[in-house]
């Protein structure tokens, strides 16, 4: 058991102010990317592949080139040749070829929806008139949209020159699997050879959306002096310029990107989809040109997070201590290399003590979109199987499924499944506190079942940038070169002011674009606050260190004299001890003891620590039809500190609920020409309010010592544990184990009723 830790007291960490950008919000002034216009402005249009694999046998653009108010046409072509260069960018690395074929096609279309052509015209019916005019000769080829189909002797090959990375020695003939990752240590086949008791299982799941209501949206800009604007919505507006700038083959600091207001990314906003084409439009017509997808092309083009088939063998002994683990999934890539199948394999099971571990995955590729980070990207899929097969081995052990979490629950000095021991976590605490919460006891109705699942996610720091500046009238300005995807304004303005010890209305927090900041990690993995948080708080400790130099300039007295009290400069000793000085009162007289006064911090974080979660749901299924209500549901979080508790809370809930979503309604469905069948909102279930309670959300608070202020990131665990904790609920409301996600209506009548 740890030790306990004591919660330190602050005067604004922990408080729950309104955000700054609030206001503009809730009125609708805030601009996001579709909101934005230039002056002079072209409006483009992307022309789709029809076919999920095909060869692009000719292209001819000469009837949308002569309509009238048709500006510019672009294609594959007019992307410069580039070579193979991996860039560690957003959530991942990509291969820059990739990232340019998925803007827009060169010899092959990959999947329906791949970008095939590019218009730029005068107004937007021209422009979709223009596309109508656009003639491809395409010649259509096998496709494989499934794991197991991809991976099969003969599969139709996405990429001739595609070789499983993590193979050794590497294969003799390419394949359709990109990577494969191997973790963990022990005799896994002996310890489950030996194990008392043992459960098995293969679980599913297709790809799913993130769902975000804006869609994807771009301005730009390329002048004639080389130089080029873009205004964007994006969770990382330094990962658009080195993208862009790759894929262009120009220097990056010809480009300068503006992140506009976000309007949802939940990960898929980590990448580049339309800049560059964007960039091509307006150079070839000397405007600027606007880029946004439709809804339909959100899902068709834009990158869902991976679909999966899980293996997970597990073994305990009679006292229900596991003695061995086996995990094996496969995910899908889509149509180029992703990275979830690293995550997958990190956060699968070492939230638990097991001496004997093997963790294996595989990225597939498929004729389907390119995979994209979703909110703890691979950490959900595995994390269902793993919590789904430890409740069926309570079961077997007749052990209480919180009760057997407990007992092997990983605490700090324990191995992850890389070996490398935990630091100090909270997932102890996290399912203590489940045991104490009033519904882990509360009764059941009819039809109704309790499920509990828990999981991680290994949260990042990486590099930040923040500048801390005084104005003349003693305000002070944090510039950071991190988008606010939920409420990073707020966070930083808070801890900037227990810094300096002033009001936090005295701090204002800014985004600054890619010309006016130092590069900064995209806003994604759980690392802003903590990250950014870093760097605010070495800065505006710079900054209060020259206010009490400048004080003691002023007052001729030694800088050991002065030091920072209440927000003002306080002299200590001497003749002059007990003066004091406001921040406005030393700006005012700072032309004369040294001029501007301004801090920047560029650090590379490190010291992370990752999150946990224990979930509580409760489920009523109606017997007749197969449909699940969320009854009721408890989302209990190691959060490190709170900064600001309303928006960690709400970080919470919001991954539950899309975790749920996950669970009972989301899934791609494809048809046999290979098309997506629900590429919008009307057929794409996704949880509306009335479809989920009130989420009770319980925050653990295990400060991180590698953070001032003990900050954890908080928001991608939350998505990890719904599914698992809603398919052990309805085991429990049923007695039936669902292994393939959905568990929409039609699943569940199915186990009840195996008969029709």
């Amino acid at each position: 058991m740890n030790a306990p830790v004591t919660i330190k007291q602050f005067r604004h960490v922990g408080t729950r102010p309104v955000r700054p950008d609030g206001v503009d919000k809730v009125t609708g002034k805030a601009l996001y990317g579709p909101d934005f216009k230039a002056p002079g402005m072209l409006w483009g249009a992307i022309l789709r592949s029809p076919h999920p694999h095909a060869r692009i046998a000719s292209i001819d653009t000469r009837k949308a080139e002569a309509l009238a108010g048709v500006k510019a046409v672009a294609t594959g072509r007019d992307f410069p040749t580039l070579q193979s260069l991996v860039m560690h960018v957003g959530e991942g690395a990509s291969d820059i070829i990739h990232v340019a074929r998925n803007c827009l096609a060169f010899d092959k279309v990959l999947y329906e929806g791949h970008a095939v052509a590019a218009v730029a015209a005068t107004t937007p019916e021209i422009a979709r008139e223009a596309l109508s005019l656009i003639a491809v000769e395409y010649e259509e080829l096998p496709f494989v949209l499934g794991l197991e189909e991809a991976l099969a002797e003969g599969a139709p090959l996405l990429h001739a020159d595609m070789f499983t990375k993590g193979v050794e020695p590497r294969p003799e003939k390419p394949s359709n699997a990109s990577m494969r990752l191997e973790m963990g240590f022990g005799d896994v086949d002996a310890a489950l050879a030996n194990a008392a008791f043992t459960v098995s299982g293969r679980y599913t799941m297709e790809p799913v959306h993130q769902g975000y209501i804006e869609p994807h949206a771009c301005v730009a800009s390329w002048n004639a002096d080389g130089q080029a604007q873009i205004w964007c919505s994006t969770q990382g507006h330094f990962a658009v310029r080195a993208l862009t700038a790759s894929v262009l083959a120009i220097p990056q600091a010809d480009i300068r990107v503006m992140p506009l207001e976000i309007g949802g990314g939940f990960g898929g906003k980590t990448t580049v989809y339309l800049e560059p084409v964007a960039m091509i439009l307006s150079r070839k017509s000397g405007r600027p040109v606007r880029l946004a997808m439709t809804r339909d092309e959100v899902f068709r083009a834009s990158g869902p997070a991976p679909g999966a088939i899980i293996e997970v063998r597990i073994g305990a002994d009679a006292q229900g201590l596991f003695k061995a683990a086996y995990v094996e999934f496969k995910y899908h890539s889509g149509a180029f290399p992703a990275i979830d199948a690293a995550a997958g394999v990190a956060s699968a099971i070492g939230h638990y003590r097991i001496a004997n571990t093997r963790v294996i995955g595989t990225e597939v590729l498929c004729n389907r979109p390119a995979a994209k980070a979703y909110r703890a990207p691979g950490a959900p899929q595995v994390n269902f199987a793993v919590e789904s097969a430890i409740d069926e081995l309570a079961g077997k052990l007749g052990i209480d499924p919180l009760e057997l979490r407990l007992r092997n629950a990983a605490a700090q000095g324990d191995p992850q499944t890389s070996g490398v021991p935990w630091g100090r976590i909270g997932w102890i605490e996290c399912l203590e506190a489940a045991k104490a919460h009033p519904h882990w006891s509360a009764p059941l109705g009819p039809n109704q079942g309790r499920g509990i699942a828990g999981g991680y996610w290994g949260n990042y720091g990486g590099p930040s940038t923040v500048v801390v500046s005084l104005a003349e009238d003693g305000t002070f300005t944090v510039a950071t070169g991190s988008p606010d995807i939920g409420g990073s304004r707020a966070a930083m303005a808070i801890m900037a002011a227990e810094v300096l010890d002033v009001p936090y209305q005295q701090v204002r927090c800014i985004v600054a674009d890619t010309a006016s900041i130092g590069v900064s990690m995209v806003t994604g993995g759980s690392r802003t606050t903590f990250a950014t948080g870093k760097a605010v708080v070495e800065a505006a400790q710079a900054v209060r260190r020259t206010l009490c130099e400048r004080a003691a300039r002023q007052w001729n007295v030694p800088a050991g004299s002065v030091e920072w009290s209440d927000g003002e400069a306080v002299c200590i000793a001497g003749e002059k001890a007990g003066t004091r000085a406001t921040a406005g009162q030393i700006a005012a007289r700072a032309s004369h003891s040294g001029g501007p006064i301004a801090a920047l911090s560029a650090i590379n974080a490190a010291g992370w620590l990752p999150g946990f979660g224990a979930h509580i749901c409760d489920v009523e299924v109606d017997p007749e039809t197969g449909h699940v209500r969320i009854v009721r549901y408890t989302a209990i979080q190691d959060v490190g500190t709170a900064i600001h508790p309303d928006y960690v809370e709400g970080q919470i809930q919001g991954g539950a609920v899309q975790g749920i979503g996950w669970a009972l309604n989301e899934a791609y469905v494809y048809g046999a020409s290979g098309r997506l069948d629900n590429a919008g909102f009307l057929d794409y279930r996704m949880p509306v309010a009335s479809d989920v309670p009130m989420i009770d959300t319980v925050m653990v608070e295990v400060p991180n010592p590698d953070h001032p202020y003990g900050v954890k990131g908080v928001g991608e665990v939350p998505i990890v544990p719904p599914l698992a904790a809603v398919a052990n609920a309805i085991h429990g409301a049923t007695g039936k184990r669902l292994r393939d996600l959905p568990m929409a209506p039609d699943r569940v009548h199915a186990a009840l009723h195996p008969q029709g």
